[in-house]
């Protein structure tokens, strides 16, 4: 039985993983998180009683803590999720993403490094360090064209400029130490549990309660929607099959407009939550634009061949489906939306500059 150590295992995309594993795998699963304002365990609370989950809170920035956790729990491999991910936070304070997203990173490789020159034999052969990054790192991709896994980069943001160093630091410790590496770049992923700073979760929370449902500009940036569970499923594929050194982009083949997400969603919960609100007469009233993010790429697009080749992955869901799926669950887990509402973040903008 394998170990795996995920790192963010409390955020979005990796309670999506360790569900997955715990529900449908065999692995053992050390989840490592800081719990800061976006990690949440009750997103965890179906797995967190299985015999083959433990967690651990710990700063990846925090080298003796990595190395314990390593000593102690002995990992197969690691898939490394733990980021500040939210770009309008990023330009309040890029300062953190460097800490989290670059230094935080190198201690890991260091750790992981360390831990995997002591492995001998097949311990050694078998552990890979699995570095999960984002399609920003290519910057504004412009209205032709995909983005591969021979793209150059050219990030825009400091979010998206700090994942850019970290996928640089990961390939660097392959090539300058021989650490077995293998890296994602992802599209925008939505569905349940996703903090509601996003936009998806926070148009969702925001039509409920008859608020604003802020559009950026002309609502014409678009991007490639990756439906959460089937991002889990192919971070697992490329872990156990993918190739050392290798990247691999994974995308939901759905580009949509911010706009045309934004109506999707009010159609549903027209058709889902027919009361609305103070008497609304359609929850797409709600719609209103501001103004632009700084910086705001325009279009981002993935091509995901090389993982239907090489790994024979592709998404299960469709934007339809998989958005039906999220709006039902929000439905359904008020509770929990509130609990997080509760918290620090309240749903105001972010990221502008004054």
């Amino acid at each position: 039985m394998k170990k795996l150590l995920i790192t963010g295992g409390a955020g979005f995309i990796g309670s999506a993983v360790i569900r997955h594993l715990i529900e449908n795998t065999g692995y053992q699963v050390v989840n490592l998180d800081k719990l800061t304002y976006a990690g949440n365990l009750e997103s965890l609370a179906s797995v967190s009683g299985s015999e083959r989950y433990a967690f651990e809170q710990v700063d990846i920035c925090d080298a003796p803590e990595v190395a314990r956790v390593f000593r102690e729990h002995r990992p197969d491999a690691i898939m490394h999720l733990a980021a500040e991910s939210h770009v309008d936070r990023s330009i309040d304070g890029p300062a953190d993403f460097i800490q989290t997203n670059v230094v935080g990173t190198t201690v890991l490789l260091e750790a992981a490094r360390g831990y995997w020159n002591e492995l001998r034999g097949r311990e050694k052969t078998a552990f890979r360090f699995h570095h999960v990054s984002t399609d920003e790192v290519y910057g504004d991709l412009g209205p032709e064209g995909l983005f591969t896994e021979e793209t150059p980069y050219a990030p825009s943001s400091p979010y998206s400029a700090s994942k850019a160093s970290s996928d640089h630091m990961v390939r660097a410790w392959q090539r300058t130490y021989g650490l077995p590496v293998v890296i994602t770049n992802c599209s925008n992923n939505y569905g349940p549990y996703q903090f509601p700073e996003k936009l998806i979760p926070l148009v969702i929370l925001n039509a409920l309660a008859g608020k604003p449902l802020p559009i950026y500009g002309k609502g014409d940036q678009v991007r490639d929607w990756l439906y959460v569970d089937d991002h889990a499923r192919a971070l697992l594929r490329v872990l156990e099959q993918g190739k050392d050194g290798e990247t691999y982009n994974i995308g939901g083949h759905n580009e949509k407009t911010n706009l045309e997400v934004v109506h999707a969603l009010c159609a549903i919960l027209d058709e889902k939550r027919p009361e609305r609100p103070g008497g609304l007469g359609a929850y797409a009233d709600l719609i209103t634009h501001v103004a632009d993010r700084p910086g705001h790429d325009l279009r981002y697009a993935i091509d995901a061949g090389k993982i239907a080749r090489e790994l024979d992955w592709t998404p299960q869901e469709t934007f339809v489906s998989g958005l039906e799926k999220t709006v039902d669950w929000y439905l359904e887990n008020d509770l929990w939306c509130q609990r997080v509402l509760d918290g620090s973040y309240r749903g105001e903008r972010l990221g502008v500059i004054e």
